[in-house]
Parts: C-alpha cells; sequence; structure tokens
C-alpha cells in the first residue's frame, strides 16, 4: 500500500516522494515489473490467454489479482520483496498455486479509490483468487467509520459476483504509528485505535460473507523495537516484516487452494 500525500487537516501519510495508499506504499520506490508494464503506481503482469473458469479445479494455477494500498505495491521495497509476490514465491510452481496477473495497489488510495478505479480493471484481468488489504488511508483521511465498513461491503460484494468466497482473501492493516516517522500523520494513540477500529469492521463484513480473514496487525507492531521491520523511508513495512505475514498468510491460502469452492474457510480474528 501507499502512503498519501498530507493536507492541512488529515491528509495521508507521505514518505520522502511517495503517497500513502490504503496499504501504504511509495509509487516513487517501485521497481519495474518483469514481463509486465507499471502503470500509475500499479503492476501488471500479462498472464494466460486462455479464459478463466468461473470454479477453477483445485489444481489449476489460478490467476491472482491483488487489491490495496501502499502496502499491497509494496512502497519502499523491491518488486520481489512486496507481499503478493512472496506469497506466490513460497507457493512455488507446483499446483495448486497463484500466478499474480496484476498488483493494482497504489499508493494514498481509500476503500473508495478500490471501488471507482481498481474493481473496474477485474473484468479484463478475470482475477480467479483476489486479496484485499485496505483502510490506512481511510483512517488518515478521517473517512467515517460507517462509510468504511459501506465501501468494504460494496467491494467484496463486487469480488462475489465474480469468485465463491473461498477465493477471496481479505487482510488486516499494519499500524503505522509505531514506525520512526508514524507520528507525522496524527496523534498516534488515536490514529492506532482507528486502525484496530477499521480491522474490526473488514473482519466482521468478511465474516458475515463467509470471507477468510487474516490478521497481521500484531506482527507489524514488532516493528518498534525491531528497526530492521520498517523500510528506509522510515514508515512502510520492511521486505523482512512482508517476510513474516507471508509466513502467517501461507497456510491459510494452501488450504483455499487445495478447498473446493464451497467449503467452509477458517478465520483469524483480529485483535480486540
Amino acid at each position: 500500500m501507499v502512503l498519501e500525500k498530507p493536507t492541512t487537516s488529515t491528509a495521508a501519510l507521505t514518505g520522502a516522494s511517495c503517497w500513502l495508499v490504503v496499504s501504504l506504499s511509495l509509487a516513487a520506490c517501485r521497481p519495474p515489473d518483469s514481463g509486465g508494464a507499471t502503470r500509475g503506481g500499479r503492476a501488471t503482469t500479462s498472464g494466460s490467454s486462455s479464459a478463466a473458469s468461473p470454479s477453477p479445479r483445485p489444481t489449476d494455477r489460478l490467476r491472482y489479482v491483488a487489491l490495496g494500498d501502499s502496502y499491497t505495491i509494496g512502497t519502499s521495497v523491491a518488486e520481489t520483496h512486496r507481499w503478493p509476490n512472496q506469497l506466490v514465491a513460497r507457493l512455488g510452481a507446483e499446483p495448486p498455486t497463484l500466478e499474480l496477473v496484476a498488483n493494482l495497489g497504489v499508493t494514498g488510495y481509500t476503500s473508495r479509490d478500490v471501488i471507482e478505479r481498481e474493481l473496474p480493471e477485474l473484468a479484463a484481468l478475470r482475477p480467479e483468487f483476489v486479496t484485499l488489504l485496505i483502510g490506512v488511508n481511510d483512517v488518515v483521511q478521517a473517512v467515517p467509520s460507517a462509510t468504511y465498513e459501506k465501501n468494504v461491503e460494496e467491494i467484496l460484494g463486487v469480488l462475489l459476483d465474480r469468485l465463491p468466497p473461498e477465493r477471496i482473501l481479505a487482510v488486516s492493516t499494519p499500524d503505522y504509528t509505531v514506525t520512526p516517522r508514524g507520528a507525522a500523520y496524527g496523534d498516534p494513540k488515536v490514529q492506532s485505535a482507528a486502525i484496530r477500529r477499521n480491522n474490526r469492521i473488514l473482519a466482521a463484513v468478511a465474516d458475515r460473507n463467509g470471507i477468510p480473514f487474516v490478521d497481521i496487525h500484531d506482527i507489524s507492531l514488532q516493528a518498534k523495537d525491531q528497526r530492521s521491520l520498517v523500510a528506509r523511508d522510515g514508515l512502510h513495512p520492511s521486505g523482512e516484516q512482508y517476510a513474516l505475514w507471508v509466513q502467517r498468510l501461507l497456510p491459510m491460502v494452501e488450504e483455499l487452494l487445495r478447498a473446493s469452492p464451497g467449503a467452509a474457510p477458517r478465520r483469524s480474528a483480529p485483535e480486540v
């Protein structure tokens, strides 16, 4: 995800020359995608030209699209260190596995931006597996919790029109307030509470729709004492921290890839 350009009020976090996006990711620090093109803060990779099956078999190499902000696009880390890329690498080439065809994360994006700018791209991308990590810029821009919840409901509803719940994964937002530059984007105590609030909302909406949810919030708190978990911009997660996220995400993703559509997923509850 990406940090967004701050305004005179509650503008999104800004790291160096990059903006804070829903998942906080600095576009200026992102390297070009191999085999694909980079457009407007998001990366796309060309995939197979064969038609996607609406109900993919567990043995298929599923077309994977990542939705989010700077945390998803991986501001201030190399492309291979972004968590969607690390996730695919950890899964390996042996089916069932994923093929990352697009990372649509953009620095500074909110939940509304996902609806207006990322979801419309899904028709052409034909995803068979989608992850969603969004909410930090809603916090930084003081988007009301009721609005955030409505937006998340809409996002997941659109995804469910395309995919079964077992092919969608929601991920919590990390806590930027523990980083060296976190205090520059609002009162740490207030913003930290708002991040936890949005995580509870996303978890609850996902649960109501049978969509699995994985919480990585507690991992991000380790950055308070372990600076190796913070990227060079002093704000976003480092590749090392993303590796810890993937370690937690991997068992859930492996389970979902083995499961037939219709199976009930497990859920990792967020911290209160």
